[in-house]
C-alpha cells in the first residue's frame, strides 16, 4: 500500500509524517542528520501501543497497535517529542533509558542487556585494508592522516542494514566521505572495516561488498547465541581504537 500525510494540520509542518498501512507511520525529519536524535528521543518515550521503531538513513517508521493508540495519537505524539530542544544525548534521556557506567565498557563487546543510547562500544581495529591508499588518494591525505581521522571521530550507529549486525556508522565529519568502489569485492572477510558513501561500517560475515576497506577488528559484530545478537544498534557510539 503506498503512503499519504497523515493528520497534516492547517499549516506545513517542518517534520513529515506519511501514513504507511493501517498500522505505522513513516517519519522524515527536515535534516536527515537528526534522524538519530530523533530516533533516541522517540524511543526513550515511547508510550504504550507503540510496538517498533525502525530508523533508516533519513526516516523513523513507527509501527503502533491501532486498538490500543489511535494514529492520531501517534502523531501528536511523535511531534510532540521531535519539536523537544536540546540534544538527546544519554544526560537527557530518562533514567530508564540511560546506560549505567558499566554498559561504556571498552572491550570489543558491550553487556547484552545494555540500552545503546549514550552507550560507547570501543572496537580494536587493525589499518592493514587493501584499500587504505585509496582512500588516502580519493581524500587528498596522507595514510596515517585517513588513520588519524578514522580513530579521532566517534562514530554513531544511524540504522542497521544490508545484513544482520551490519551498522551505518556516522562519523563527525566528513574527511573520510569516498564513494563506493567502481567494482564490488565478490566476497569481503569478516570484520572488515570499510568507508563508503559517508559511512563506516564493519562487515558482521564474509559477503559480497562494494566499500572501501581499511582495516580490521576481531570483534563480533553479529552473534545468534547472544540475548542480543547485534553488538552495534541504532544510537549506540563506536570509538575505534589502534591495534597492532
Amino acid at each position: 500500500m503506498g503512503t499519504r500525510p497523515a493528520e497534516a494540520g492547517a499549516s506545513r509542518p517542518a517534520l513529515t509524517v506519511l501514513s504507511v498501512g493501517s498500522a505505522a507511520v513513516l517519519v522524515e525529519p527536515p535534516d536527515a542528520r537528526d534522524v538519530v536524535e530523533l530516533y533516541l528521543r522517540l524511543r526513550a518515550t515511547a508510550p504504550g501501543g507503540v510496538t517498533d521503531l525502525v530508523p533508516a538513513a533519513t526516516t523513523v517508521l513507527v509501527a503502533f497497535e491501532p486498538r490500543m493508540r489511535s494514529r492520531a495519537a501517534v502523531v501528536e505524539w511523535i511531534r510532540r517529542v521531535a519539536a523537544e530542544e536540546g540534544p538527546a544525548g544519554s544526560d537527557e534521556l530518562p533514567a530508564s533509558a540511560r546506560p549505567s557506567r558499566e554498559t561504556e565498557i571498552g572491550a570489543t563487546s558491550r553487556s547484552a542487556a545494555a540500552p545503546a543510547g549514550g552507550v560507547i562500544v570501543e572496537l580494536p581495529v587493525r589499518y592493514d585494508g587493501p584499500d587504505l591508499v585509496v582512500v588516502a588518494e580519493l581524500t587528498g591525505a596522507s595514510v596515517e592522516e585517513v588513520i588519524g581521522a578514522h580513530l579521532e571521530q566517534l562514530w554513531t550507529a544511524a540504522f542497521i542494514g544490508f545484513a544482520p549486525g551490519f551498522a551505518y556508522l556516522a562519523g563527525e565529519d566528513d574527511r573520510l566521505t569516498v564513494p563506493r568502489r567502481v567494482t564490488p569485492r565478490a566476497a569481503v572477510p569478516a570484520g572488515s572495516v570499510a568507508l563508503a558513501a559517508g559511512y563506516c561500517g564493519v562487515y558482521p560475515r564474509e559477503s559480497p561488498g562494494g566499500w572501501h576497506v581499511i582495516g580490521s577488528t576481531a570483534a563480533v559484530l553479529w552473534d545468534a547465541q547472544r540475548a542480543d545478537p547485534a553488538l552495534l544498534a541504532p544510537g549506540t557510539r563506536v570509538r575505534f581504537v589502534r591495534e597492532g
